[in-house]
């Protein structure tokens, strides 16, 4: 009798499913279409971006080819156009390449790019990091005290692995003007910093050996 009623009661289930796929039957294919579209969508964005990101690296490789063969016509150009794809690996290169390079003169172009850097692409945090003490190691014959410290401040006040050498700066900065009590004051911050690397700790050392007596 039990074996009975659940064999029922089992039709009964499969009958209400029968039923429910019939009456939805428009519904459920609409919704299927959407997940196998969207599925298509997904796996075509990740290969489309794949494909950029190879056809980039495949630019940007055959620049630096090019300029190291002496072959540097339209070099600017081409790395600006890398630049400009806001690519958060590409980008970056592709400029510190011009700047390593002394590849443009003007300071305004060259601060242009390091803005648009810093504040028009998602650059990986210690690569953005990086690029603002890149800036404030290049203005830092430029600039006063003040706006050198705008510049490396949000390097100065994070937990960045950067932190020591913007700090370094401005104490080779303030030395520089003969502002010795700030250039100290800098160089004893440097050597409190947890995990500073040897090297810089060591030319801490030396500097304040050699410039303060200690």
């Amino acid at each position: 009798m039990d074996e009975e009623i659940e064999i029922i009661n089992t039709n009964t289930r499969v009958e209400k499913f029968k039923n429910f796929l019939i009456s939805n039957r428009k519904q459920l294919i609409t919704l299927l279409l959407i997940i196998v579209l969207l599925l298509i969508s997904f796996f075509g964005y990740q290969e489309f971006n794949k494909r950029s990101k190879e056809k980039l690296a495949n630019k940007f490789n055959q620049i630096v080819t090019n300029f190291e063969n002496g072959k540097k016509q339209n070099i600017n150009n081409n790395l600006i156009e890398v630049i400009k794809t806001k690519n958060k690996t590409y980008s970056p290169l592709a400029f510190f390449f011009l700047l390593d390079n002394d590849l443009i003169s003007s300071n305004q172009e060259i601060n242009s790019y390091f803005d648009f850097l810093i504040n028009e692409i998602s650059l990986d945090k210690e690569i953005k990091n990086l690029t603002i003490y890149k800036k404030g190691l290049f203005n830092s014959d430029f600039v006063d005290e003040n706006q050198l410290l705008d510049i490396l401040n949000p390097v100065i006040k994070s937990e960045s692995i950067w932190k020591p050498q913007a700090m370094y700066l401005m104490a080779e900065f303030y030395l520089a003007k003969n502002q010795k009590q700030k250039s100290k004051d800098f160089f004893e911050q440097v050597m409190i910093i947890e995990n500073v690397s040897p090297k810089i700790k060591l030319e801490v050392q030396r500097r304040l050996r050699s410039e303060f007596g200690e």
